[in-house]
């Protein structure tokens, strides 16, 4: 049976937050900075990136000031404006969506894409992220917008591992759901949640680094023979 692996796109194939610092400064200059050092990746409108109205917060360590809710909330107002907005990011790791790609022929797996992106103008967000996939090396892309958690979505489309970059969401998929959840972290490897690996959480680095461990995955997994199939079906 062939694995089955759901990734997520923004944070953890897709730079979205890189898009929305560049539009946060074309609204608000030069000096604003999407969310505080250290703090939760944005996922969607429903983020806070600042924790109470009024004057932006300094952020000493990269000498600028974060958006507070209201900017915020004005920020996602203009993204969701933009037509087609999602076709427009970048790779995090130039070339990984490619490679995905790659190692799904190779070991005939199973790919499916989560994501919880509003809608924008344009296509509908299916679509563009379809067809995002598609102009960087993904052929066919499986895409499923959650309306739910990940966990849910993980335990009925029955997937076997999760990339994600948000340990909540990686928390998620273990107490909801049978999938090995991946942790993809990029920001210092001190901020990693330490109660992370004692609920079977695994982290990684980079794409690069998660693909390598599903390959090793593979590798532990042993082959199913139909004898070994027949005993699972009639319980022995």
């Amino acid at each position: 049976m062939a694995l089955r692996v759901a990734c997520d796109l923004d944070g953890t194939i897709a730079d979205m937050e890189g898009a929305l610092q560049r539009e946060a400064e074309q609204l608000f200059g030069s000096e604003v900075l999407l969310r505080p050092v250290g703090s939760a990746h944005l996922e969607g409108p429903e983020d806070v990136a600042a924790p109470t109205d009024g004057a932006p917060n300094v952020d000493s360590s990269a000498g600028k000031k974060t958006l507070t809710p209201r900017q915020l909330r004005q920020l996602w107002q203009h993204v969701v404006a933009i037509e087609n907005f999602w076709t427009t990011l970048k790779e995090i790791e130039p070339g990984s969506v490619a490679r995905i790609s790659e190692l799904r022929s190779r070991h005939r797996m199973e790919v499916i894409f989560l994501t919880q992106r509003p809608d924008t103008a344009g296509e509908i967000t299916q679509l563009q992220s379809q067809r995002w996939l598609e102009a960087h090396g993904f052929a066919f892309p499986s895409v499923y917008v959650l309306r739910g958690s990940r966990g849910a979505a993980a335990a009925a489309l029955h997937v076997d591992v999760v990339l994600d970059d948000r340990p909540e969401n990686c928390l998620e998929v273990v107490i909801e759901s049978k999938a090995r959840p991946i942790l993809v972290w990029r920001d210092p490897i001190d901020a990693v949640p330490p109660g992370a690996a004692r609920v079977g959480i695994e982290t990684v680095f980079s794409i690069a680094d998660a693909l390598q461990r599903i390959e090793d995955l593979i590798g532990e997994t042993p082959k199913s023979t139909f004898v070994s199939r027949l005993r699972d079906v009639i319980g022995i």
